[in-house]
Parts: structure tokens; sequence; C-alpha cells
């Protein structure tokens, strides 16, 4: 059995610049917990795999293709493959989302 603290494994470097943490990393899937901090975001990409969001606290935006939503805790969103997308935090506290791409991209290095 494998059991990993999701708010203390170590961050890894990502062109966003916001806390990422790989928390689980499997040949057919991979999950990273991210923390945006109040006004930060992650710049608008996309995946060349399916990919969804679980939100685990606070409140924050999502962008996925032309829509718009904003989410808060216990909120599962789909975010479909090859379309452009991001998260947001315009609140006043932490929003921190699980991030699970199903199946596991073939750049295995790029956690974002």
């Amino acid at each position: 059995m494998k059991i990993t603290n999701a708010l203390t494994a170590p961050v890894a470097p990502n062109p966003h610049g916001v806390s990422a943490r790989p928390v689980y990393d499997s040949p057919n899937a991979v999950a990273v917990h991210i923390t945006l901090e109040p006004g930060q975001s992650l710049k608008k990409h996309v995946t060349p795999v399916d990919v969804f969001f679980y939100v685990l606290e606070g409140e924050g935006v999502v962008e996925i293709g032309g829509e718009r939503e904003t989410v808060s805790r216990d909120r599962i969103v789909e975010s479909p493959a090859r379309v452009p997308h991001r998260l947001a935090n315009e609140g006043g506290g932490p929003f921190r989302v699980l991030v699970v791409k199903v199946p596991k991209p073939a750049e295995s290095t790029k956690i974002l």
C-alpha cells in the first residue's frame, strides 16, 4: 500500500508557476493536486487526453472551450482531450483541485 499526503507531496516545476503536486502516477493515469491562491490561474492550454477536475476546497472558475463556470467543493468537471481549458481563482481563499488525466499522456514528464 502506498499513501501520499497531497498537501506535503513535493511541488513540481510547471509553466503556470503554481503549486502543482503530482500525487499519483501509473501507466494508466496521472493525478496532480493543484492549489491556486487568490489571483492565480493556469494558462489556457490543451491536453492530448481527457481530464477531470475534482474540486477539493474553495471556489474557482473553470473555462473549457467557450464555456465558463464557477465551481465549488465536491464538484467534478469533465474536460475533453484537445479542448483549451484553464482554472482560475478569482476568490478570497485557496482553490484546491485534483486533476486526473486518463489515460496517462505519452509525454509522461509533463504534469500540466
